[in-house]
């Protein structure tokens, strides 16, 4: 199999904790591309995925895309908990994302970024986090996951393009949980790395939390 890959994307990242947590990474090719919403579709992707979007799997089987159908897939005996729960933190942190990388297009953009798009971000990224502040005890509570798996590529993501933001500082029952998946080594070995990669350079936007989203 071959993946379209990227040391930078959240999104990869899920499908490479789940190759580790499934002892199927052996299996798999990794084909570096980087891809952005605000450069030309990437060629060598756009042959396999029409969304032109990684991460996308090539298997004997035909071309899979979209990090949830991969990671579904390549858990066929279910070493991840996909259980509704598990998914609904899944899709929490999956939406979070998109927003900060959505966020982070509009930073790029020559005219400015508009302050009521990055405004409305900034609201839902402090309300995704004060939501799972609030169910930190439910997460450590429960077996690892597909849900787990997801919040910590967010995390991850919020690192990487917000290292400014403290967050913490703000989400201490959050933060606590998230160093413990770090001794995790399928998450240490999956840290977002910083290539270098040309047309996918780190920009940083400004993102505070108020003492009222704790």
């Amino acid at each position: 199999m071959k993946l379209h890959w990227s040391p930078r994307s959240p999104f990869v990242r899920k499908v490479m904790i789940t190759l580790h947590e499934t002892g199927r990474l052996d299996e798999v090719e990794l084909m570096r591309n980087v891809v952005a919403s605000h450069l030309p579709p990437n060629p060598a992707v756009l042959a396999d995925n029409p969304l032109g979007k990684i991460p996308a799997l090539v298997t004997e089987q035909g071309v899979l895309f979209d990090s949830r159908v991969i990671c579904a897939w390549l858990d066929r005996d279910g070493a991840l908990d996909a259980g509704v729960e598990a998914q609904r933190w899944q899709a929490l942190a999956d939406g979070a994302t998109d927003i900060l990388l959505a966020w982070r297009t509009e930073l790029l953009r020559p005219q400015g970024a508009w302050d009521a798009i990055t405004a409305s971000f900034r609201a839902k990224i402090a309300a995704v986090m004060a939501t799972l502040e609030a169910e930190a005890d439910a997460l450590a509570s429960r077996p690892f996951g597909a849900g787990h798996v997801a919040v910590i590529c967010f995390l991850g993501q919020l690192d990487f393009r917000w290292g400014d933001s403290a967050w913490r500082a703000h989400f201490p029952h959050l933060a606590v949980l998230a160093a413990t998946w770090a001794e995790r080594p399928s998450v240490a070995a999956t840290a977002i790395v910083d290539d270098g990669a040309a047309g996918d350079e780190v920009t940083a936007g400004v993102l505070t939390f108020e003492k009222e989203t704790t």
